[in-house]
């Protein structure tokens, strides 16, 4: 019965952590720059939110990223769903480093905005689940 409660914040508790995870990802290539060699790093967030998901049980059908088995996935950014792989190069750098500062902020910014609003998500959620077992 308290399963039934609790997995809807179970998933934004998964996504919230992923954003953050991703926001240290994002963090590290801003960082590495200017770092002769460094190659940039991102994983795909809808397809780790769904292993995440399906690790409870809740996998929703077709391929990853998609919410019909008749859609075509899109191809990610990393190689890996829960482990960052290496985000695609834009153009080649002369030191070979493969960070787009451009690219790397508006991601950065991105995922800070879907950050809060995950967070106000579960805010909410919790504050309608106390207010109904309050009777309020």
């Amino acid at each position: 019965m308290l399963d039934k409660l609790t997995s809807p914040l179970n998933l934004q508790g998964n996504a919230l952590m992923l954003r953050a995870e991703r926001q240290r990802v994002i963090a590290s290539n801003i960082a590495n720059a200017d770092t002769p060699g460094y190659k940039a790093r991102d994983f795909n967030f809808a397809q780790a939110l769904q292993q995440a998901g399906a690790a409870q049980g809740r996998g929703a059908p077709g391929a990853p990223g998609t919410s019909d088995p008749r859609h075509i996935p899109l191809q990610a950014a990393g190689s890996g769903a829960g482990q960052p792989g290496y985000a695609l190069q834009t153009e080649p750098a002369l030191d070979n480093n493969s960070v787009d500062m451009d690219r790397e902020r508006a991601a950065f910014m991105d995922n800070a905005v879907r950050y809060e609003a995950t967070l106000r998500f579960i805010n909410y959620q919790s504050r309608t689940l106390q207010s109904a077992i309050t009777g309020q």
